[in-house]
């Protein structure tokens, strides 16, 4: 089991929740994604999976929301 944690920016409501939720949700391996909205601001997503994630599917899958990944610091 691993566990990922990225920052989406964008997020203003259930529906940008619903959108990231449902494209990461789709990525091979993943069993959980537990959003922490922050609209107007910097919105942590926590994905669990079955493995590591490949990095180039999980910012595929925010732009196929409509949002961008966020730099981690």
């Amino acid at each position: 089991m691993s566990t990922t944690t990225i920052d989406v920016t964008g997020m203003t409501c259930g529906h940008c929740v619903s959108a990231v939720t449902s494209e990461l949700s789709a990525i091979p391996g993943v069993t959980a994604v537990a959003v922490d909205l922050h609209p107007e601001g910097v919105t942590p997503v926590t994905i669990t999976s079955d493995s590591d994630l490949d990095p180039s599917a999980v910012a595929a899958a925010v732009d196929e929301a409509g949002y961008e990944l966020a730099p981690r610091p």
